[in-house]
């Protein structure tokens, strides 16, 4: 089996009158024939209910039930780890092609309803019609392109020619992975990490976020549908202290995908350090975790174009990315005409329910993200000036108002803890030499952007500014698959680079193998 290049899928184009009519319909079906269901769990091939269930609900509609789900225990971590290890030894000898085949398969089917799953993503998460079409169309980059990787991968390695032997070097599988991947992409992150593993011949459980099971169930159904044998993915639901907690310290768990935050990273990092009696191999953990962005403001730029990319980078789905832009840099000679064009773009931020084609800002995810959105803006009215916004939004959901605080200090606390929600910290430095050290001054280091026109100093950031995804005069978010490899340094995670040429190899191991031939 060969793949051809390699494409991102393109975006939906909402303003043609046909695409809005079906994804209008799309949002119907959903509301009508899948909000509301009761999902079971799945481990080993066997459907699983819990003795408990937990309800998710619309968080721009907090009256409307997403769906049913099983909360289950500890002890059935522990059944679906034991169950995915049985299952390793046949999916680890399916030929690399037939995996690819299924997950291609899988990928097709995605495009086929792409409307359908995105119009899941606005009801389970608060996505608007942009953002959960970006979502989608990023869920089918990772399959697609993922796979083209592991036919590479499937292939036997470089190795320098000796004479008298045959040598070769080939990737392997590396046994059960616990998947546990973030709310806020609960698509595409999700079906990335999977698929990733799976792809490269291991077996997974996936254990999604509480605020996102629903579009997580919908994935897993599609991959039984499209081939993939159910005991070698199993699902599991329900609190990550108590069964997400069970799976990443058994001992027959040998890697764990984590996206999520910083605390919980760490947490993961240190239980799966501790070997467990039995226990044969150094667990893997392949982390992305949070980030405190930056875009730095040149006095030599194209200010309308920056004012643009950091009202985008800091308001675009609430601000609730990894990669979102929660402070802007900006040189203090262009400082007060930037904030001069910023607020009038930001009050103009359309906020309503995110089913509604014309909203921009939705809600936040549930009723925490919220409360600790408000307090942090709490303490951005101590800390600096409040520019617009710096209130909860209407009463049906869990909104928040853009909001932007003026002259915050560097070492304030709106400026270095990550808020994971609509709230923009302004700075102004001196020169371009203080913008540098603020930019760098966090504990994080995913993406940030640089806008100038002064050559010099893009050779300079490139060096300097210490993120995993640096851009030059362009939002910080939006990363693309294959594109742009994403992850990041220092508490952002182990910069796994997502959607790049060397993901795979972080779920597979290499296996050298030499035979005298005289």
């Amino acid at each position: 089996m060969q793949l051809s290049n390699f494409r991102n899928e393109p975006f939906t184009d909402f303003s043609t009158p046909a695409n809005k009519e079906a994804f209008t319909r799309a949002l119907t079906k959903v509301r009508e024939t899948v909000l509301g269901r009761t999902w079971p769990c799945w481990i080993g091939g066997e459907k699983i209910t819990g003795q408990k269930t937990f309800a998710t609900h619309d968080p721009g509609e907090t009256s409307r039930t997403i769906g049913t789900f099983q909360e289950l225990t500890a002890e059935d971590g522990d059944r679906a780890v034991t169950a995915a290890h049985a299952a390793f030894q046949g999916w680890a000898e399916t030929p690399a092609q037939e995996r690819v085949r299924i997950v291609m398969k899988a990928a097709q089917k995605l495009r086929e309803h792409k409307h359908e799953w995105s119009a899941m993503l606005c009801y389970e998460v608060g996505k608007t019609w942009a953002e959960a079409d970006a979502d989608t169309a990023e869920a089918i980059d990772f399959l697609e392109y993922y796979s083209g990787q592991m036919l590479r991968m499937a292939e036997p390695q470089f190795v320098t020619p000796i004479e008298g032997e045959r040598n070769e070097m080939i990737y392997i599988p590396i046994g059960v992975g616990a998947i546990i991947p973030p709310w806020n992409f609960p698509l595409a992150i999700m079906a990335g990490m999977a698929v990733a593993a799976l792809l490269a011949g291991n077996t997974v459980i996936v254990k999604p976020a509480s605020q996102a099971p629903g579009v997580a169930a919908m994935f897993v159904d599609l991959m039984y549908e499209c081939g993939l044998p159910k005991q070698v993915l199993s699902f599991v639901t329900g609190p990550g202290s108590k069964i997400g907690g069970a799976i990443v310290q058994h001992k027959l768990t040998r890697f764990i995908s984590f996206t999520g935050s910083r605390d919980v990273g760490l947490w993961i990092q240190e239980n799966a350090a501790k070997t467990q009696k039995g226990q044969i191999w150094m667990k893997r953990l392949i982390a992305e975790m949070g980030g405190k962005d930056s875009i730095l403001v040149d006095k030599d730029c194209d200010l309308g174009k920056a004012v643009d990319a950091v009202v985008a980078s800091a308001f675009g789905y609430q601000g609730q990315k990894c990669s979102a832009c929660s402070r802007a840099v900006i040189h203090q000679d262009v400082y007060d005409e930037f904030v001069k064009r910023l607020l009038p773009k930001v009050e103009a931020l359309k906020m309503g329910h995110q089913s509604e084609a014309s909203s921009y800002i939705g809600p936040m995810v549930d009723a925490a993200a919220q409360k600790k959105t408000l307090d942090y803006i709490k303490s951005g009215k101590k800390e600096g000036k409040l520019l617009t916004g710096g209130e909860a939004g209407p009463k049906s959901g869990y909104y928040v108002k853009p909001t932007v605080f003026g002259d915050v200090k560097p070492d304030a606390r709106i400026c270095l803890e990550e808020i994971f929600g609509p709230v923009l910290a302004l700075v102004r430095v001196k020169d371009f030499d203080e913008g540098l050290a603020v930019v760098n001054n966090t504990e994080y280091g995913l993406t940030g952007a640089l806008f100038t026109n002064d050559e010099q100093k893009k050779q300079l950031a490139r060096r300097r500014f210490h993120v995993g995804n640096f851009y030059i005069n362009r939002k910080c978010t939006g990363a693309l698959v294959g594109a742009h490899p994403f992850g990041g340094f220092n508490m952002s995670g182990t910069d796994s680079k997502a959607g790049g040429p060397d993901y795979l190899l972080q779920f597979l191991q290499a296996k050298t193998i030499s035979e005298k031939i005289r």
